[in-house]
C-alpha cells in the first residue's frame, strides 16, 4: 500500500511538473522573469535537467535578450548550451523535440548578443562553427539562417539544387545573372506564405516586365493533409495541390523541391525571401513575412 502511495504520489509531481516550458513562457509573458526562475529552479530540483528544462532555460535567454539585457541573456544561452552539451554525449540532438529547439536558441541568442555589441566577426564565426557541429541535424537551417541575416547581403547567391521540381523546369542561377530574381521560400502548411503569395503574384506582375524572375524552393516536410506521415510519393503531389489551390496566380513559377536548399539558405522561418540583383548577388535576406511596400522598395532597387 505503502509503495503504490508513494508511486502516486510520484506520478503526480511529474504531472505537474511536465510542461515547465508552458510554465516558464507563460509567466515571461506576463512579464514576471522572477516567477519564470522561480518555476526552473522548483522544476529542477525535483526532475533535474531534462529537455523540456532546457528549452525552458533558453526562453529565459531570449526573453532577457528582448528586454534589452544582453549580459544575462547571453549567461542564460551559454548555460543553455553547456547542460545540453553534456546532455548530447548520452542522446542524439533530435531524439525528442525539446532540445533541438534548446540548443538553436542558445546559439542564436549568443551570436545576437556578439553581434550587438559590434562583435560581427566573432558572431560570425560561433554561428560558422555551428553550423559545421550540428550540419546533420534539425537544426542546421535554424544556424544557417542566422548566419545568413549576419553575412549573406552582399555574397554571391548560393547555387540551388534543381533536379526535383514542381511546374516549369528551373534553371539554374548562374543562367539568369542580368536578371533580378526573388526566392520566396515557402512551405505547404504555412499560413503566413500563403497570406504573402498575393504580395509576390503582385510584384511579380508589376517588375515582370522589367526582368524580374521568380522561383519558389520548397521542401518535403515528412506529412501532408492533417498532418499524417507522408512518403514523398504521396506528399510531393500534396504540394502541388496545395500549390495551386492556395497559390493560383503563380501557376507559372517554377518549384525547385530540395530540403538541401532550406539548409543552404537557413530558410527554417518561412516565408524566407531572398532578392538577387542583375550580378547575382543576394540584395535582401528576410525571414518572415514582408509587407508589399517594403518589398516593393527592395525590388525597385535592383531592377534600375
Amino acid at each position: 500500500m505503502v509503495t503504490r502511495l508513494l508511486a502516486i504520489l510520484l506520478f503526480l509531481s511529474t504531472v505537474s511538473f511536465a510542461g515547465i516550458t508552458d510554465d516558464v513562457r507563460e509567466a515571461l509573458a506576463r512579464n514576471n522573469a522572477s516567477a519564470a526562475e522561480a518555476e526552473l529552479q522548483a522544476y529542477r530540483s525535483r526532475q533535474g535537467v531534462t529537455p523540456d528544462y532546457l528549452e525552458a532555460l533558453s526562453w529565459m535567454a531570449r526573453a532577457s535578450l528582448a528586454s534589452h539585457l544582453p549580459d544575462q541573456a547571453d549567461t542564460y544561452a551559454k548555460q543553455t548550451e553547456s547542460l545540453s552539451r553534456q546532455m548530447l554525449a548520452k542522446r542524439p540532438l533530435d531524439a525528442e523535440p525539446h532540445l533541438p529547439i534548446a540548443i538553436g536558441a542558445a546559439v542564436e541568442v549568443q551570436a545576437q548578443v556578439l553581434a550587438a555589441r559590434g562583435e560581427t566577426a566573432q558572431a560570425v564565426a560561433l554561428l560558422r562553427r555551428s553550423v559545421e557541429t550540428y550540419r546533420n541535424t534539425s537544426i542546421r537551417a535554424r544556424l544557417q539562417k542566422n548566419l545568413n541575416v549576419l553575412g549573406l547581403a552582399g555574397q554571391p547567391a548560393p547555387p540551388l539544387k534543381i533536379a526535383s521540381y514542381l511546374g516549369p523546369k528551373p534553371v539554374a542561377l548562374s543562367q539568369l545573372n542580368g536578371s533580378p530574381v526573388l526566392l520566396f521560400f515557402w512551405a505547404h502548411w504555412c499560413g503566413d506564405c500563403k497570406a504573402e503569395g498575393p504580395v509576390i503574384a503582385q510584384l511579380s506582375s508589376e517588375f515582370g516586365s522589367r526582368g524580374l524572375m521568380l522561383l519558389a524552393p520548397t521542401q518535403l516536410y515528412g506529412y501532408g493533409a492533417r498532418g499524417e506521415d507522408a512518403m514523398p510519393k504521396d506528399e510531393l503531389p500534396y504540394i502541388e495541390r496545395v500549390w495551386q489551390h492556395f497559390y493560383p496566380a503563380l501557376q507559372g513559377v517554377p518549384v525547385p523541391v530540395s530540403k538541401e536548399n532550406f539548409n543552404l539558405y537557413g530558410a527554417s522561418t518561412t516565408p524566407t525571401l531572398v532578392l538577387l540583383d542583375r550580378a547575382g548577388r543576394v540584395a535582401l535576406y528576410h525571414p518572415g513575412v514582408m509587407p508589399y511596400e517594403d518589398l516593393r522598395t527592395a525590388i525597385e532597387k535592383v531592377v534600375r
